[in-house]
């Protein structure tokens, strides 16, 4: 369960808390102190001599542990390839542990399917009663599977009931050693939702679980070590994938929620990008980490679970140890990662009855375990086995086995070392007693993942005086050539902020030019308009008195051509004779006034050039000013072009 967690080191039996038997026999005492520093400095121990003292002598935290090796011995022997104490590759340890009933399966009377043998670490699961399953189907039988151990944790009236602290020394120390011993370790907890895998791996205060135990396992033995040239630095993690995003537990939560990449490299594998990696000293440091983490993953309530984890937590500590021998001037050091992972758990929705987001929940939770089972399926498919160990050119069919599914989830992706790489790797299958169904599927799965092979090797670096010293020399001789580039880059960069900034300055001061170029051509235009506008108000009466002027030559030369088109006749006098001198009279002073007539038009024409002469003058001037005012002069120059056009009309008729 995702709980908050109290739990303190002094919860773990100390040695000196333990009961102690009688003293053994000295030579005996001193042989067994002997072989514990040699297991200590990591060597292999004379399991003999352990079996021989084992009833006088109890194991101790500080010390690794042969109680889970020496209990386990049968169930290594029963399948070949088993994960043993030494190094190198092996399968993947798979134990089994059965819960209590809950309070809702004691309210409809459930009855235990699942039995469990100490001796030979069978799990059997029965078939549920026939009235249990009318109208199905489905067959349900007997089914049988051994497996590395398994824990009777259902009935603790039972002799063979398994405790938290059980379940620890069984498997939990035995890999705490080979952290110790430099090899990357993980262990997982799977199964179906409300079937035991955070109590299992978390536990309770009272009860503390797998994780706890583990990291004050681990401080314990760091603080009786008695080597003093051997430094031990520990790191934390804590992370949830919810919903196939990495989500860091050890920093708050934020809205919208901040999730995290995950990256891959040749040098660091697969890990998640920006992780918080906390050192820590002590283990009440790891336990205030633990405690903000489950504060901070995502817990719900469904009908299968009051307090089902949504989402994958996966607890990390890295354990690296400095070793250095005074006599040969060399230094040893070890690297091991200890992956503590507590799987969500599957669920049906018809079961669950969950809606809305815990539906969405449960379906990504389902569908990353579902790739998880691919790829155990994969990896413990016997025909790529053996196409891995088949030398030489290989087939099409035989590559596509060797293709292994991990980057179909961020679950898989993030433990493709755990399940199939550089790693000793202990499955916790946790099954209900009274869910045939789910507890079949997840013991099918157990089955299936203990035949997964591992390559784990230790992650070991010994460098020698001569060899530390070259690593120092080149060391500085990269520190000295990237210092000569930063300061390269930066007197480049200087330089370049040099030339930018005068670039900067030039064009300041042209934009300052052109501000005051621009304020006098405004000034000049200004000075311009002014004059224009006076000299068009000086021409505005010569204008009207010229458009005057106009208008009456206009009526006196409609008035000449009237007479010119219209002439008076004078009427002539029948008696020739009688009016010959008035004729000749008339005739002379008719002969006169024509002569007077035919003279004016002339004047007229002169008097009319002119005044086109004027108005042609005034024409080029008002153009010049409609040049310079633009539209300002255009309603006078229409005035006076309707003008040239009737005085030019009006000379067209006169001539």
């Amino acid at each position: 369960m995702a709980e908050t967690l109290s739990w303190r080191p002094h919860c773990l039996v100390s040695p000196k808390a333990r009961p102690q038997s009688p003293p053994a026999h000295p030579a005996v005492s001193t042989q067994h102190n002997a072989q514990v520093r040699r297991t200590a400095r990591g060597r292999r121990p004379n399991r003999a001599l352990l079996t021989a003292t084992s009833a006088r002598f109890m194991s101790t935290a500080s010390t690794p542990s042969m109680r889970a090796r020496e209990a386990d011995s049968a169930m290594t022997e029963s399948r070949p390839g088993s994960s043993d104490g030494g190094g190198g590759g092996g399968n993947v340890k798979v134990v089994v542990r059965v819960r209590k009933f809950l309070q809702r399966e004691l309210d409809r009377n459930a009855v235990c399917l699942v039995e469990m043998d100490p001796k030979t670490q069978r799990t059997t699961l029965n078939p549920p009663a026939i009235e249990d399953v009318k109208g199905t189907r489905k067959v349900y039988e007997e089914k049988s599977f051994t497996f590395d151990k398994s824990f009777w944790s259902h009935d603790e009236a039972s002799g063979h009931y398994s405790h938290q602290k059980d379940v620890y020394e069984s498997f939990g120390e035995e890999f705490l050693d080979h952290n110790f011993d430099g090899y990357h370790t993980c262990i997982f907890a799977y199964g179906q939702t409300g079937s035991g895998k955070s109590y299992t791996m978390m536990g309770t205060p009272e009860q503390p679980g797998l994780i706890p135990r583990t990291c004050g396992g681990l401080f314990e033995r760091i603080r009786e070590e008695q080597n003093s040239s051997i430094t031990y630095n520990v790191h934390v993690s804590y992370f949830e994938i919810y919903n196939e995003h990495v989500r860091d537990l050890l920093v708050p939560r934020t809205s919208p929620p901040s999730y995290l990449k995950t990256r891959e490299s040749k040098a660091d594998g697969v890990y998640v990008q920006g992780l918080t990696d906390c050192p820590v000293k002590s283990y009440a440091e790891v336990e205030r980490l633990m405690n903000t983490g489950d504060q901070n993953r995502t817990v719900a309530s469904t009908k299968m679970n009051d307090t089902s984890s949504r989402s994958h937590a996966v607890f990390t500590l890295t354990l690296k140890q400095i070793q250095h021998d005074i006599t040969s001037d060399s230094t040893i050091e070890r690297l091991a990662r200890m992956r503590l992972v507590d799987l969500a758990g599957s669920e049906r929705a018809n079961r669950t009855e969950a809606t809305g987001q815990r539906l969405r929940e449960g379906s990504n939770i389902n569908q990353s375990l579902t790739t998880l089972g691919r790829v155990i399926a994969a990896l413990s498919d016997p025909k790529r086995q053996r196409a891995l160990q088949a030398k030489g050119t290989q087939s099409p069919s035989k590559r596509r086995l060797e293709v292994v599914p991990y980057r179909d989830s961020v679950l898989t992706w993030l433990l493709k070392d755990s399940l199939g790489g550089n790693s000793k790797t202990a499955m916790v299958a946790c099954i209900s007693p009274s869910d045939y169904e789910e507890t079949l599927s997840t013991l099918r799965y157990a089955d299936q993942a203990k035949k997964i092979r591992t390559r784990a090797h230790v992650n070991q670096d010994a460098v020698s005086a001569a060899e530390r010293d070259a690593k120092i020399m080149e060391m500085q001789e990269t520190i000295k050539s990237l210092q000569l580039c930063m300061n390269a880059a930066a007197l480049r960069k200087r330089d370049e902020a040099d030339r930018a900034g005068e670039e900067l300055e030039n064009y300041q001061r042209q934009v300052l030019k052109m501000q005051r170029a621009m304020e006098e051509s405004k000034d000049v235009s200004d000075v311009k308009i002014r004059t224009l506008t006076q000299e068009l108000e000086e021409l505005r009466p010569l204008a009207v008195s010229l458009q005057n002027e106009v208008d009456s030559l206009r009526r006196h030369l409609a008035l000449a051509l009237g007479e010119l088109k219209n002439p008076i006749v004078i009427p002539r006098n029948v008696d020739e004779k009688e009016n010959y001198y008035a004729t000749d009279e008339e005739s002379e002073w008719s002969s006169d006034e024509e002569g007077q007539y035919e003279g004016a038009p002339v004047a007229w024409q002169v008097d009319i050039d002119d005044l086109m002469s004027d108005l042609g003058m005034f024409r080029r001037k008002v153009a010049d000013d409609h040049e310079r005012f633009g539209c300002a002069l255009r309603k006078d120059c229409s005035v006076r072009a309707r003008t040239e056009v009737l005085m030019m009309n009006n000379s067209r008729h006169s001539i």
